[in-house]
């Protein structure tokens, strides 16, 4: 690996070792073995690199439902697949909280931060269709984007609001089959009472 890979892998462990806030510049030379002019020449800012770096954690996550798994060979798009990817994304949270817990550290502090905020800006719609792909079984290079504004967002905002509850409180927070149900229900009503 040349400067720029070994960068970005020595940010992916500061990151999940201690957090945005509390990495520095010298942490990150330290966990690559680069240089600190390195950082600058190669990201613009250890900001900036510290937000590609988290971007490439959150690309690696599997967030699909397991093979094997109840309801993995259930047909994309029910409530059976449904069940089964929040199943998948729920039980990442307790081997990945360190991940999780640093979504939420850059989304609430991100404005200190211009240089990560741009990059996590520019990757939302990436973030968007991927989730998408996940719960549709769809193929995420030719999903239709007005899918991914519409359906992309609202598994992305369930996906927030999931994150904070079981961050805050593990044990209460809403599970997969609560989830489904209450997408069941909804689903019910709408089929009964029409769009409008």
């Amino acid at each position: 690996m040349g400067h720029r890979e070994d960068l970005l892998e020595g940010a992916k462990r500061c990151l999940l070792d201690k957090g945005f806030a509390a990495t520095t510049a010298r942490d990150i030379v330290r966990a690559s073995g680069a240089n600190l002019a390195s950082i600058g020449y190669h990201y613009g800012s250890k900001d900036a690199l510290l937000g590609r770096a988290y971007v490439a954690l959150v690309e690696e996550m599997d967030l699909g439902p397991a093979e094997g798994t109840p309801g993995a060979d259930a047909a994309p798009g029910t409530l059976a697949h449904f069940r089964a990817t929040w199943e998948a994304v729920l039980a990442s949270f307790p081997a990945q909280r360190a991940l999780w817990r640093l979504s939420f550290e850059m989304t609430l502090f991100g404005d200190r931060w211009p240089a990560a905020r741009d990059v996590l800006i520019a990757a939302q719609p990436a973030g968007r269709s991927g989730l998408l792909a996940a719960f549709s079984g769809l193929d995420e290079d030719s999903l239709p984007p007005e899918l991914v504004e519409t359906e992309g967002r609202l598994h992305l905002t369930l996906l927030n609001g999931l994150t904070l509850q079981w961050l805050f409180d593990p044990d209460s927070a809403t599970t997969a089959e609560a989830l489904t149900e209450g997408m069941r229900s909804f689903l019910a009503r709408v089929w009964e009472y029409g769009e409008d």
